[in-house]
C-alpha cells in the first residue's frame, strides 16, 4: 500500500494505482498528443499571423509537493501580457488568491475563442507526457497563488496537478474558491484510477458546453 495525504491524515492506496494512473497518462495522453496535433498547429500558425509574436506560452505553475515545471500553452494575450495585470486588477471576478476576468482586455483577437474552447489547453498534453502533469488532478496553481494557500488549499499539491479534474467538470470559473479547493480536496480523499477515466468522459460534454470557460 501506498500513503497519501487524505483529510483524515493517511490514505492508503494500492502500489499499483501510481503506476496505473501514470500509464494512463502515457498512453491515452500520448495519443490525444497525436490526435490534437493538427489543431494545436493550425492555432498556432493564426496566433503567429495574427499577433506576429510566438504562438506558444510556456508559464511556471506549481505541481505535486511543491515542484514548478513550465506549463505549456498557447498565447491567448497579446505581447507584454504580465506587465498590464497591475492595470486592470480592479477587473478581477473571482475570490481568493485567483486572478481572472471574464473579458480579459489583455486577450488576443483569437484569445477569447482559444479559451472559451479550451484548445488554449492542449499543450498541456505535452507535460502529461513529459511526467510534469497527470490527465487528471488539480489544475497547477501560479506560485503567487500557492504563497496564499492556507492548509487546505495546500492538500492540493498532495497528488499530480491535473489538464482536467472536478473543477473543470463542475463549473469552473463561474464556483468559489471556497468550493473549488473543495472539489480538490474531494478528490484527493477520493481518487481511483476508474475515477480518473470517469473524469475525462465527462470533461469532453463540459468542453463541449463550454462550462464556465473564459
Amino acid at each position: 500500500m501506498q500513503m497519501i495525504v487524505s483529510a483524515a491524515g493517511e490514505r492508503e492506496v494500492p502500489e499499483s494505482w501510481p503506476t496505473l494512473k501514470r500509464w494512463i497518462d502515457v498512453v491515452a495522453g500520448g495519443l490525444l498528443l497525436v490526435i490534437s496535433a493538427p489543431l494545436v498547429i493550425l492555432s498556432a500558425l493564426a496566433i503567429a499571423c495574427v499577433t506576429g509574436g510566438t504562438p506558444f506560452f510556456p508559464q511556471e505553475r506549481v505541481g505535486m509537493h511543491g515542484r514548478r515545471f513550465k506549463m505549456f500553452k498557447l498565447r491567448t494575450m497579446v505581447n507584454g501580457a504580465h506587465a498590464l495585470r497591475h492595470s486592470v486588477m480592479h477587473l478581477n471576478e473571482v475570490d481568493g488568491p485567483v486572478f481572472k476576468i471574464r473579458n480579459d482586455p489583455r486577450l488576443h483577437p483569437l484569445g477569447r475563442f482559444l479559451r472559451r474552447t479550451s484548445i488554449d489547453e492542449l499543450p498541456n498534453l505535452v507535460n502529461v507526457v513529459l511526467g510534469d502533469m497527470s490527465l487528471v488532478g488539480p489544475r497547477p496553481a501560479l506560485p503567487s497563488e500557492v504563497e496564499h494557500y492556507d492548509a487546505i488549499a495546500l492538500r492540493r499539491l498532495s497528488v499530480p496537478q491535473g489538464v482536467t479534474c472536478l473543477w473543470q467538470i463542475n463549473g469552473r470559473s463561474e464556483v468559489s474558491f471556497e468550493h473549488w479547493m473543495e472539489l480538490d480536496n474531494r478528490y484527493v480523499d477520493s481518487w481511483t484510477p476508474l475515477g480518473d477515466l470517469l473524469i475525462i468522459a465527462k470533461t469532453v460534454p463540459a468542453v463541449l458546453r463550454r462550462d464556465g470557460a473564459h
